[in-house]
């Protein structure tokens, strides 16, 4: 038996299939969330796609309708604590693998979008590269993750107001970077990103 037949015949048949992405790997500032979606085939819902995409109020539209037909949903995150002491992708594999264990229904498979695969998932998993805009599941997981994430900058926002987290959320655009120099990193920057921890140093 050729080793591709082997695979296919050794790895299970997807009944329940969970979408995980995640939102925030970029930013200067905040946690890195990742969801977890195991779409329901008989409520379809239109116009899923990658959340980059969207709109912000397709999105916040999408996203009630995912949370509303879905079989089942999950968003985690990984903190700035455990960003900067993992490293930023590691802590997205921590943040997608505690999406998939917070699904009330245990899935059968998780298809990823990417090419890194989280350890100690408890189901059979595969990575799609672009995953979040050719696959539904994975697109309604970037929808979840990433309006997750903007709330949370909301609240960030209102915590350290001088860093305007509501406009760029976290993002190193000019206006971050600028507001960053001006008043030095608050508790919500990552220390281990280089604008940040070049300020730190300095």
């Amino acid at each position: 038996m050729e080793q591709s037949d082997l695979f296919h015949a050794l790895a299970p048949v997807a009944v329940h299939v969970a979408g995980i992405d995640e939102a925030g790997r970029g930013p200067l500032a905040g946690p890195v969330y990742a969801a977890a979606v195991i779409l329901d085939p008989a409520r379809l819902i239109k116009g899923l796609d990658d959340s980059k995409k969207l709109s912000a109020l397709r999105r916040e539209e999408l996203a009630i309708e995912i949370r509303g037909y879905a079989l089942s949903w999950s968003i985690a995150s990984a903190s700035v604590e455990e960003i900067d002491s993992l490293n930023i992708l590691q802590a997205t594999m921590l943040a997608m693998r505690r999406a998939c264990d917070g699904l009330s229904l245990k899935p059968d498979k998780a298809v990823i979008d990417g090419n890194c695969l989280p350890r100690g998932l408890s189901c059979f998993a595969e990575t799609i590269v672009n995953g979040d805009a050719t696959v539904a599941s994975i697109s309604a997981a970037s929808i979840l993750a990433k309006t997750a994430r903007d709330a949370d900058c909301l609240v960030l926002h209102q915590t350290y107001p001088n860093y305007a987290f509501d406009q760029h959320k976290g993002y190193g655009t000019a206006l971050h970077l600028a507001l960053l120099e001006s008043h030095g990193p608050c508790p919500a920057h990552r220390r281990s990103f280089a604008p940040v921890r070049r300020l730190l140093i300095s």
